[in-house]
């Protein structure tokens, strides 16, 4: 099986219930394997905090193994959360290696309100991926639920929009999601 990572940081559950739909959009295609990957929390100081419940904190090997990569982060003043940013950050020997170059990759991200930043997020995840030498992926307008969403979804990535009432996810959330999971898998597939 390939590995398609989805790693992501969510602090409140939105991002990580869109992580979840990327990865059933996965592993809808043959011999591809999501892999949920999480960073750890970051304390006052700055320092990594323990692994918590929930998926296990993502290694640099993960990034060697995976084909394909999905990257989430809620928004946080129209940027991706520092504890993301803090192992993006710490990945200089995989861009010195070109460890990335070459693969697939998306981002997605969730906020709580409508002009929370949703769009600066996902292209402020992209810059590194860009660094990397990752061919980036977006939602193209052939997916239906681009063109209806009242909640999430961009052509950038898929999103979440919770109003901060900890909503679940839309049904064009969840279909948009899905469908940049399967992109994702059957472009890695193609450039294998």
């Amino acid at each position: 099986m390939h590995q398609i990572l989805v790693l992501y940081y969510s602090r409140h559950g939105s991002t990580r219930q869109l992580a979840r739909q990327i990865a059933r959009g996965i592993e809808l295609v043959g011999g591809c394997e999501a892999l949920l990957r999480t960073v750890p929390e970051l304390n006052t100081q700055g320092a990594t905090e323990p692994e918590a419940k929930g998926d296990p904190h993502v290694t640099h090997g993960d990034l060697k193994r995976c084909i394909g990569l999905a990257m989430g982060s809620p928004v946080r003043f129209g940027n991706m959360a520092a504890p993301l940013k803090h192992f993006i950050d710490s990945t200089s020997a995989e861009w010195l290696s070109g460890t990335l170059i070459g693969k697939p990759a998306c981002v997605f991200t969730s906020s709580s309100s409508m002009h929370g930043g949703q769009e600066t997020t996902l292209q402020s995840m992209l810059l590194p991926l860009l660094h990397h030498g990752m061919m980036v992926l977006g939602i193209p307008y052939s997916e239906p639920a681009l063109h209806t969403t009242s909640s999430g979804g961009t052509p950038y990535g898929p999103s979440h929009l919770n109003h901060g009432e900890g909503r679940q996810l839309s049904a064009e959330e969840c279909e948009l999601a899905q469908a940049m999971g399967k992109r994702l898998a059957q472009t890695a597939l193609k450039l294998k």
